[in-house]
């Protein structure tokens, strides 16, 4: 299992978007996704979510052409706009997660895992396959 990762999500059209992690328990089929105990997201609305609550709210809302950062190292989940870390931590994130996205009323997202417009946190990194976790 990865200890620290990162990756980046950039914001080509607005709309109702969320960012974040979930288990393979996670609700993919409800928007916004943060309403179940697996899923903990940042949302288009600036608001976090998190088991049906609402967790921290972000003033800057990100716009289109903004780049959003997400890190994870099993203590906390963290977001960053533009490079810049929000102070919204989720501590709460337990277990094997994955990245999570949804998208609605024309967003368009491009997730990226490697070659960052924003340089990682210092000591995460890309995403791994599972297969390279074993190789290393």
């Amino acid at each position: 299992m990865q200890d620290k990762a990162y990756f980046e999500v950039r914001l080509q059209q607005s709309g109702i978007w969320g960012i974040g992690l979930g288990s393979e328990k996670a609700d993919l089929n409800t928007v916004p996704m943060g309403n179940d105990t697996d899923s903990w997201v940042m949302c288009s609305d600036g608001y976090l979510r998190h088991n049906k609550e609402e967790t921290h709210h972000i003033t800057q809302l990100p716009q289109e052409g903004d780049t959003i950062g997400v890190s994870y190292n099993h203590i906390e989940l963290n977001f960053y706009l533009n490079g810049q870390k929000l102070d919204c931590p989720f501590t709460n994130v337990r277990g094997q997660v994955y990245p999570a996205v949804y998208v609605d009323d024309g967003a368009v997202l491009d997730v990226v895992f490697d070659n960052f417009v924003h340089d990682p946190p210092p000591g995460f990194d890309k995403i791994m396959l599972e297969q390279s976790l074993l190789e290393t």
